[in-house]
């Protein structure tokens, strides 16, 4: 998955279309991940010792990492992602990093 947490994402489909917002986390099994204010759902709650008041909680659920694009850093617009190879300067090992598909620009590590 090209999609980590802490990255900007804009969603492309579903009610949601149009907004942005900051990965929670990532569910790398089902493919899904937890965006910040995105797919609000309402949680009917009793009363505990964490919640005395109790009542209606809205909170994110998960959607389908296909239906979100990350905002290329640079021109903060929805760009594809892509790899690639880089050789550290100080321990001459080769590491991956991902790059936006539009400007060129690397994501941050």
């Amino acid at each position: 998955m090209k999609i980590r947490k802490n990255d900007s994402v804009k969603v492309i489909t579903g009610n949601d279309n149009g907004k942005t917002g900051k990965v929670l986390k990532v569910f790398l099994q089902e493919s899904k991940i937890i965006v910040e204010g995105i797919n609000l759902k309402k949680r009917h709650t009793k009363p505990s010792q964490k919640n005395p008041q109790g009542g209606i909680i809205e909170q994110e659920a998960p959607i389908h990492f296909s239906n979100v694009l990350p905002l290329d850093p640079k021109t903060n617009k929805p760009t594809r992602v892509g790899t690639q190879i880089i050789i550290d300067e100080k321990t001459g090992k080769k590491k991956r990093a991902r790059i936006s598909r539009s400007s060129g620009e690397m994501f941050q590590q």
